[in-house]
């Protein structure tokens, strides 16, 4: 049995979804929260610690980034998922830097929610972005380890990117033009198969390519 808490401020949208993952084989609802002080509260009442945690990133009391700053202090061995209405790159990466696992979007559909949550908990990180087009991972398998080597720049400029550091101040960072730092992600978009940066990062740290 999979068990999994919500932290959400909005409580129709944490109802609802707590009611579509109690759906899924093996899933179970163990807590309910509506901010992160108020999860922590509940998590001290309960005996039982979910295994994967979805967080809201934006939350009043107690927000998104602090809450799973402070669940990987009290609780490490929980899975953090952080949820979100829009596909900010500087707060997802933020989320990631504090411990999360995988990043969701509220809208997401049913049947890739329920693979998410079987694949983080089997896996230990869901990155849809990677993974959502089967063909991508074949075109990886078929891929040399020379054309997936990267260069020093490119392991510099992925770092950089895995920061919460604007392109632009990425390509003041290195001493290059925005239009080079725009070469270096476009080609590790292709290296990695992926087709964001939160994706990027997400796959750089599933490879350990970059510490986050």
């Amino acid at each position: 049995m999979i068990n999994i808490g919500i932290v959400d401020d909005h409580q129709l949208f944490l109802k609802s979804l707590a009611l579509l993952i109690s759906g899924i084989p093996n899933c179970t609802i163990v807590v309910e929260a509506l901010n992160g002080k108020d999860l922590g509260e509940k998590l001290q009442a309960k005996k039982i610690i979910p295994d994967i945690l979805l967080v809201d990133v934006n939350m009043p009391v107690m927000d998104g980034p602090a809450t799973a700053k402070y669940m990987q202090q009290k609780y490490p061995g929980v899975k953090l998922v952080a949820l979100s209405m829009k596909d900010d790159d500087t707060t997802i990466l933020k989320m990631l830097r504090e411990g999360c696992c995988a990043y969701l979007l509220k809208d997401i559909h049913p049947d890739e929610l329920e693979k998410a949550i079987l694949e983080i908990d089997k896996k230990g990180y869901y990155n849809a972005d990677a993974g959502n087009i089967n063909f991508r991972r074949l075109l990886m398998h078929a891929k040399t380890e020379e054309e997936l080597a990267l260069t020093e720049r490119e392991k510099n400029f992925l770092q950089l990117a895995s920061s919460d550091l604007t392109y632009k101040e990425i390509a003041d960072k290195m001493f290059i033009s925005e239009r080079t730092v725009d070469g270096y992600r476009d080609t590790l978009f292709k290296k990695l198969s992926v087709q964001s940066r939160v994706g990027m990062v997400l796959e750089a740290v599933r490879r350990n390519l970059v510490v986050i």
